[in-house]
């Protein structure tokens, strides 16, 4: 280090209240890299959402003190950025930061065809910044690592009369206060929508499953066995069933329902629906009404326990489990009691879109009260889920099949589905449990083809 400059400490933010401790998933930022503001230095793994750290200040790269894949606690420093003394010297450093960005950019640019594999991930200020100007960032050339668009990108773009109008970004993403980025370590280039159809299995698959990064085992003269790494996110999901499962008795139960009213009522309005809204209306949206609705009936059921007390929560915030290949994310509806059908299917279908994007905020995922999982959505007729920690209950929708269901003494065939229900066994008993899901059969029962969805 010259004598000009001196060394700024960064440390691990605390990205959530109750979040004390997080991994480093891969640095973005090598020492003597030039650093700008905003710009993202590494890529975060907590128990709740993936960050990038972006920079505060504008300095070169310095000592790199925690290495990826170390978990780092709150308040410890993880590196340090090398910024000017004084004003006097800044010139110096900037030519610095300028000769060494120019030098930098070049290589990217050489490789940048070679390697994409970030050209679609954008920080928060290049997407606000993108926003502010109108631009469309699909656009704009980018030159950081693996093609990543930076904010001397975009400033360039704007530069060069590149700005577009609104209309053309109306389909661009807003600026998320924290990106969370693919889970493991790494990232994958963005798929063009037209290069394969979408899978039509479930909300939550919507690409062909990655092939993990295997190790084949050797030493044993044998190719029969082969080694895969347990990544941050999917260690975090084990700690988390094991919990749940250690810590909450959980008992089970499941109802029937005819859904056959809700598969008439859905016929009727999915078209319109769509030109409309511009999204699918799926049959989750009226389920979760429905549940939503019982639960109101009866509050025990969105409750956590507290040793010497149960928590009742006021609020009625749904916890949708959403997987994708390789984990399982709940994002949050928040106050989903207030919301009608309509209004449930944009949340659904906005969370999902954003859990596969990897673009859920730290907002999206906490203060959920009672989860809900469509496991029908993939063939599932019959599930046990494991209760999402500390809450009460979780409840699956199974798939819908026809079947031949005896009606005062004659044999119809119906749309039929499951529900079922895990419970925690010091919260809820048989009898409530019982009494709630005759209530979610009774509302979901109760549709007509005259039913409002908004």
């Amino acid at each position: 280090m010259s004598d000009n400059q001196k060394l700024t400490d960064v440390i691990m933010p605390q990205l959530a209240e109750s979040l004390v401790s997080a991994t480093i998933g891969k640095w973005l930022k090598k020492p003597g890299d030039p650093v700008e503001q905003y710009e993202p230095l590494c890529e975060l793994i907590t128990d709740k959402v993936n960050a990038e750290l972006p920079s505060t200040i504008d300095g070169i790269m310095g000592e790199l003190l925690a290495e990826e894949g170390q978990v780092v606690n709150v308040g410890e420093v993880i590196c340090r950025i090398a910024v000017p003394v004084t004003t006097s010297a800044a010139p110096n450093v900037t030519n610095t930061v300028a000769a060494n960005s120019s030098n930098t950019n070049a290589g990217q640019n050489a490789t940048s065809t070679a390697n994409d594999s970030m050209r679609a991930r954008y920080s928060p200020a290049v997407q606000t910044l993108a926003a502010e100007h109108n631009i469309d960032l699909t656009l704009v050339m980018g030159t950081g690592m693996g093609g990543r668009i930076t904010r001397k990108d975009v400033l360039a773009f704007i530069e060069s009369g590149g700005a577009t109008s609104p209309a053309s970004i109306s389909a661009s993403q807003p600026a998320p206060v924290v990106s969370q980025p693919p889970v493991p370590r790494f990232v994958q280039a963005e798929k063009k929508k037209t290069e394969e159809p979408l899978r039509h299995s479930g909300l939550h698959l919507s690409e062909s499953p990655r092939i993990p990064t295997i190790e084949v085992e050797g030493g044993r003269g044998s190719s029969s066995e082969y080694l895969i790494d347990v990544t941050p996110i999917r260690n975090t999901i084990a700690t988390r069933m094991r919990q749940s499962v250690s810590e909450i008795p959980h008992a089970w139960t499941m109802i029937e329902v005819d859904v056959t009213n809700l598969v008439a009522l859905r016929n009727k309005h999915k078209d319109e629906f769509k030109r409309k809204e511009g999204i699918n209306l799926t049959y989750l949206a009226f389920m979760m009404k429905a549940v939503v609705s019982a639960i109101k009936d009866y509050p025990i059921m969105n409750s956590v326990w507290a040793v010497d007390k149960i928590i009742v929560k006021r609020d009625i915030n749904i916890s949708l489990a959403v997987g994708t290949e390789d984990s399982v994310i709940t994002p949050v509806i928040k106050k989903a009691d207030q919301k009608n059908v309509a209004g449930l299917a944009r949340e659904i279908d906005e969370l999902a879109q954003k859990t596969r994007e990897g673009k859920l905020s730290l907002e999206d995922l906490q203060g959920g009260t009672f989860t809900v999982n469509n496991t029908g959505s993939f063939g599932s007729i019959l599930s046990y889920p494991i209760i999402n920690y500390p809450q009460a209950a979780i409840l699956t929708f199974e798939s819908i099949v026809k079947r031949p269901v005896v009606i005062n003494d004659m044999i119809g065939v119906r749309s039929m589905a499951n529900i079922c229900l895990s419970l925690d066994h010091r919260i809820l008993d048989g009898v409530i449990c019982g009494r709630f899901l005759q209530r979610v059969k009774d509302n979901i029962e109760g549709y007509t083809p005259d039913t409002k969805l908004y």
